[in-house]
């Protein structure tokens, strides 16, 4: 239950504004230093319950470890979002409209729901149906409320206020006079850049608002142009699925795919923030477990990687590793030549291939029928040579009756019965001439193996290739032992996948195991019931209760786990990703419930998505739904014009956002050698910095105020040198620089106050996608844009003014 409006904070003093502006700020001081304190308090009680956690617990052994853990488990998931959520701990208030038995009620809307030692609700959760109306509201679709209150902190102090009065009537006299501020989003808008994205909770807009409490199943696509605050409603998506459906996604989680290492920086804190902090983030690189790559291919290599035809060509080089040989196979043993017929070596290639098992898998079923084999003609040769000396006798007709007894009655039994046949095989598989032989015809193979193998042997490659209908197979090849590429990253994942690991010895462990996991989780069960942990998972305990060393969180676990199912994935700047990538993602969330977020006018990779259909048809034939953004919240529309004409001319048919601003300087375009981009940058860094100091590239930077420089490819290298104090690519460090030079593509999803676009007709002719890769580049500035050339200026960017 909310406050009644008679019992909110309300402003005292004067009646002139200033002096009611002033009274405002401190009556919501007065309640917002309640609502820290109530957070402090709660967490020393997390602190303490933590601390008291390992000595919680009575009983026998597993139910005092099991007591323990829900306590620890408990405490330390609610002391991680309470320090997550100390900057703006509150920055709402919604007054409903009185009505005809009094005051309406008045909530406080912050980052976490706090409740007073009486157990009243001091602050709602802004993912809590009761919040929503702060973010739904308009002045002509109000519902019952009279105000919507902005509340801006620093650190603990109330420093502005900002509301916005749907029905004056409904406030009373004092409320009236104590009206203050200016429009809360585009206040926001206004603030410089720290490096970090900031989350928007307090400023979420209505059609965000549709994205981020959308249903939980089927894949939603977020399509977006530039500005649109697509990825920021994703993530806030997270952070709300996670409240609403913690019982379904506490135990498997969320992923939330970026392009980068810089971009899952930049956004790392809004979870935390929302109060967040157990989702794991990856690029493309990272979703192969034990490997981070981010070395790049050539657009021409990363189409032929991108496309769903490699699937079969690393299914043919799985299959071309399953050799028969033409003539049979030989083996030397024991002074012995094993031999085992071609047709035999095929019948039991023939019959692991149809257990329809991973590589590996399948070696199994072959190794045991090839052993099997050898065995067999090696008890034939013995018998062959014991038989030799009684076929002389028998020639002699000097053979006794009862010797000729036992030969009859031996040609009934078999060779071998099935402990020898067993002892037999063992004692083969240790000879190293048997094993080599065998693994020559079906070798365990790891994906790193059988790629770098492959990618080595042009022969090989251009067989495999064949089988798929691949062309361009040739700019496949490579030395082995090169670098791995983040396309490659896919075609580990596929080939992870159709090889598998021979985990026999393994599995009949977790067997073992589950009958007695199964007493444990049912016991678990029993005990969260009693203590009433609610976000405590019954299975995690039973597991955690068997684990040596620290528990891992749900984000750690899936990371190290290639076949962990998500319950639910976020794919950001998701055009970018080829068809091989899409079949890595959707293997991790078989449920199908995704995000994916993006805008098909951006697509710079040239094995990218140019629409959704083609992308997601394949998954969930007609099972997607599209949920659109068409405002521009952070481009300034003097810049929004510039980038339209680049967007018109390579892409006529998408349409662009809607930009909101209209303020900062008009955008520009200098005639400047690369070798004079110091003065200008220092210069921009002048305007844009608190400071206004010349000399900070490279220092760190101020508290705000950020700046990029993204050049061509032809170029990058040239402006890295000539800039040799502001960092440089796609690196979580770049993030905390003043200054950085990038690429269009390592640019993808950042914002900065200033950017400076250095050779824009070396980044239109250099991919397929260069108008794309331009538009993006355009697109990264919140306040000033400066082009810069040392030739003729496109024509699309005839709009620019020349500086």
């Amino acid at each position: 239950m909310g406050l009644r409006q008679a019992d909110a904070v309300k402003p005292e003093g004067p009646e002139n504004p200033d002096a009611a502006r002033r009274a405002a700020v401190r009556a919501e001081q007065e309640y917002v230093s309640r609502l820290y304190a109530r957070l402090d308090a709660e967490r020393v009680k997390a602190e303490a319950a933590l601390r008291a956690g390992p000595a919680q617990g009575g009983g026998g052994a597993f139910q005092a470890r099991l007591e323990s853990a829900v306590a620890t488990d408990e405490a330390a998931r609610r002391l991680a979002r309470l320090g997550g959520v100390e900057q703006g701990l509150c920055f709402g208030r919604i007054d409903h409209r009185a009505g005809p038995d009094g005051p309406g009620d008045t909530f406080y809307i912050g980052r976490v729901g706090l409740r007073d030692e009486d157990h009243e609700p001091m602050l709602i959760d802004w993912r809590a149906t009761a919040a929503r109306p702060f973010y739904t509201a308009t002045p002509g679709a109000p519902g019952d409320l009279a105000r919507r209150r902005h509340l801006h902190l620093r650190r603990r102090e109330v420093v502005r206020l900002d509301d916005e009065v749907f029905d004056l009537e409904g406030l009373d006299e004092r409320e009236r006079g104590g009206i203050v501020g200016e429009a809360a989003l585009l206040a926001t808008l206004r603030r410089g850049r720290t490096g970090r994205m900031s989350d928007v909770v307090a400023t979420i807009q209505e059609e965000q608002d549709q994205v981020i409490r959308a249903g939980l199943q089927g894949v939603l696509v977020v399509q977006g142009g530039p500005g649109t605050g697509k990825t920021v409603a994703a993530l806030h998506r997270a952070a709300y699925l996670l409240y609403t459906h913690r019982d379904v996604l506490e135990r498997r989680g969320v992923l939330v795919v970026g392009p980068n290492a810089t971009f899952l920086r930049y956004i790392e804190q809004v979870l935390p923030g929302l109060g967040e902090t157990d989702v794991a983030l990856a690029t493309v690189g990272e979703l192969y477990p034990g490997r981070r790559v981010t070395a790049a291919d050539s657009p021409e290599v990363a189409v032929v990687k991108g496309d769903l035809r490699m699937a079969a060509l690393v299914e043919a080089a799985v299959r071309e590793r399953q050799r028969v040989p033409a003539d049979g196979l030989e083996v030397e043993s024991e002074g012995l030549t094993l031999r085992v017929e071609a047709a035999a070596c095929a019948l039991a290639r023939d019959r692991a291939r149809a257990l329809r098992a991973p590589h590996n898998i399948q070696r199994r079923r072959f190794v045991h029928d090839l052993l099997e084999a050898l065995a067999v003609n090696r008890a034939e040769q013995y018998e062959q040579i014991m038989d030799e000396p009684l076929e002389e006798i028998a020639k002699s007709g000097q053979m006794p009756e009862w010797l000729q007894e036992l030969i009859d009655e031996a040609e009934d039994e078999p060779l071998l019965d099935e402990a020898d046949l067993r002892l037999a095989k063992e004692a083969l598989w240790h000879e190293p001439a048997v094993r080599a032989a065998v693994d020559a015809l079906w070798p365990e193979l790891t994906p790193e193996t059988l790629l770098s193998e492959l990618f080595a042997d042009p022969a090989a490659l251009a067989r495999a290739a064949g089988e798929a209908g691949l062309a361009g197979h040739a700019l496949l090849r490579r030395p082995a032992g090169s670098p791995w590429t983040v396309p490659d990253v896919p075609l580990l994942d596929e080939a992870a996948e159709l090889l598998g690991t021979d985990d026999s010895a393994e599995r009949a462990r977790r067997r073992a195991e589950a009958r007695r996991r199964a007493d444990d989780e049912l016991y678990a069960r029993e005990v969260i019931a009693s203590t009433g942990a609610e976000t405590v998972d019954a299975a995690v305990l039973a597991d955690r209760h068997h684990e040596e060393g620290p528990a891992l969180t749900t984000a750690q676990r899936a990371a190290a786990d290639r076949e962990w199912a998500y319950g639910h994935v976020i794919v950001d700047e998701a055009q970018e990703l080829s068809e091989m990538a899409w079949r890595v993602v959707m293997r991790r969330v078989p449920t199908r419930s995704l995000t994916v977020v993006g805008d098909i006018a951006q697509t710079g990779s040239a094995a990218g998505a140019t629409s959704w259909g083609r992308m997601l048809d394949r998954y969930v034939p007609g099972r997607w739904r599209e949920q659109r953004l068409l405002v521009n919240y952070r481009t300034p529309a003097a810049i929004m014009k510039v980038a339209e004409d680049v967007l018109a001319a390579v892409a006529p048919g998408e349409v662009p956002p809607v930009p909101v601003r209209d303020d900062g300087d008009p955008p520009r375009a200098v005639a400047l050698p690369v070798d004079e981009l110091p003065a200008l940058v220092r210069d921009e860094l002048a305007v844009i910095t608190r400071d206004g100091g010349a000399d900070v590239v490279g220092a760190g930077g101020p508290v705000e105020g950020r700046l990029a420089v993204i050049s061509s490819a032809a170029r990058h290298a040239r402006v890295r040198a000539v800039l040799p104090d502001a960092a440089a690519g796609a690196t979580p460090e770049a993030l905390d620089s003043a200054a950085v030079v990038l690429t269009a593509a390592e640019a993808k999803g950042l914002e900065f106050d200033a950017v400076v676009v250095v050779d824009p007709a070396g980044i239109l002719a250099e991919s397929p996608k260069g108008g794309q890769d331009l538009y993006v580049a355009l697109t990264r500035a919140t306040r000033r844009l400066t082009v810069v050339h040392d030739g003729d200026l496109p024509g699309v960017l005839a709009r620019l003014e020349r500086g």
